[in-house]
């Protein structure tokens, strides 16, 4: 079964609010979350592909990954976590950056909630992405956010079936 992403904007609070089913349990999904080794598995739209530099999954640690485009394109990301509730949810500020983790301030940061929940045929994400100024939002969009986001929860879907 096809389980379908439902992305909707919230301009006027500069809210991404993104849901998506899956057909596996919440522990299996969380560990795809919070596993360098699974992450880079799914994460990048095809062909690029998430390359992790260091990853401490914890409350004030970090994960520093690249994109890496297929003829060598690289955009580094850092991924500071804040909160973390295991099985349940976790919330990050995410920010485009050099190979050292130096954020870009070109680039809009994103403030990340990601909730888990089992469900009768497996489980339920929830992520509230919001933004810190006007135009942040549309900015990420132009990028191409929904399409790449979209490709990289359906590549978690091959990922939990396998």
């Amino acid at each position: 079964m096809t389980n379908k992403i439902e992305i909707s904007k919230d301009l006027a609070n500069r809210k991404l609010n993104i849901t998506r089913a899956f057909n596996a349990p919440v522990e299996k999904v969380w560990k795809a979350w919070t596993d360098s080794s699974l992450l880079e598995k799914w994460w990048a739209p095809r062909p690029w592909r998430a390359i992790t530099k260091t990853m401490d999954f914890s409350e004030g640690g970090h994960w520093l990954y690249c994109m890496a485009g297929p003829n060598g394109e690289k955009a580094w990301c850092l991924v500071n976590y804040k909160a973390i509730d295991p099985q349940k949810s976790f919330t990050n500020k995410s920010d485009f950056c050099d190979e050292n983790g130096n954020i870009d301030a070109n680039f809009p940061s994103m403030n990340w909630l990601n909730k888990f929940k089992s469900t009768d045929t497996g489980s339920m994400m929830e992520i509230t992405i919001s933004f810190d100024k006007d135009g942040d939002l549309e900015k990420i969009i132009e990028m191409g956010f929904e399409g790449g986001f979209t490709m990289g929860l359906n590549n978690l879907d091959e990922l939990l079936e396998s």
